[in-house]
This record gives C-alpha cells, sequence and structure tokens, in this order.
C-alpha cells in the first residue's frame, strides 16, 4: 500500500470514529435543551473541524485536536473556509468549547487539556478575530497578516 492509500484508510478510520462522537455530541447538546438551530450550528463547525482540518495533511483523532485549536481558528480556517469571519471565528469557539466539554464527559479528553484550551480561547480569541479581518482587508498583502 503506497502512502497516499495508508493515508486514505486512515482518514476513513477516522471518519468512522468521528461520527460516533458528532452522534453523542448532538445528543449532549439537546440535553441541553438548545434550539435545534444552536446545535445544527455547533455539530456543523465540529464536523467541519474534526472531518477537513483534522485530516487535512497529517490525520489526528478527536481528541488530539483538543490542541490544535490555534492552528485552526489562527490559520487553517481563515485561509480555507471562505466564510470565515470574526463571528464565524465566535461561533467556532463556542462550538469548540461545548465539543471538548463533551469529549471530556465522556473520557476522550483530560481535565487539563479542557482547561488548557478555554486558557487558549481566552488569550488568542482577540489575535485571532485581528487576523480574518487582516486577511479579508484587500489593502494589506498576505505577508502583513502572517
Amino acid at each position: 500500500m503506497d502512502t497516499y492509500e495508508q493515508f486514505e484508510v486512515e482518514c476513513k478510520k477516522r471518519r468512522e470514529e468521528n461520527h460516533t462522537f458528532i452522534v453523542g455530541f448532538r445528543r449532549y447538546l439537546e440535553n441541553k435543551k438548545l434550539s435545534k438551530k444552536t446545535i445544527d450550528k455547533h455539530v456543523g463547525n465540529i464536523d467541519f473541524y474534526i472531518n477537513e482540518c483534522l485530516l487535512y495533511e497529517d490525520p489526528k483523532t478527536a481528541a488530539e485536536g483538543v490542541n490544535h485549536v490555534d492552528f485552526f481558528l489562527g490559520y487553517w480556517f481563515i485561509r480555507k473556509a471562505m466564510w470565515a469571519s470574526p463571528a464565524s471565528i465566535k461561533e467556532n469557539i463556542s462550538s469548540l468549547k461545548h465539543f471538548y466539554s463533551y469529549m471530556n464527559k465522556i473520557g476522550q479528553v483530560g481535565d487539563e487539556d479542557l482547561s488548557d484550551l478555554k486558557t487558549e480561547v481566552r488569550e488568542s480569541k482577540d489575535e485571532w478575530i485581528a487576523t480574518v479581518q487582516k486577511y479579508d482587508d484587500p489593502d494589506l498583502s498576505m505577508e502583513d497578516v502572517w
């Protein structure tokens, strides 16, 4: 099996595993009595994160993703999602906090990792928002953004 075939096999395995997490996450949000629209938004955001970003180059598990949020919101999402905006950054922050709280509840992510994620969000949120605003500014070059 060549490297690309191995990559595809690994991604397929991760997507199957991720499906289980997505189903459980949806139930978790339903139990919190969130609206269907809010649940759908959170689930869609997490599906994009764990099935696109985390599988893009070097497939990572959903649990490993707790340590890749800065890369996602500070760079990858801004470059790859044409709908990236300050509002979508904030929505994704909320979705990721809910998702990794769920992953902590089911024993996939430790308390320290969850705490580190929340700290990272607190410390980096303004920078992520400023980056997406610079990225969308036609008067700035990419060197000014990154």
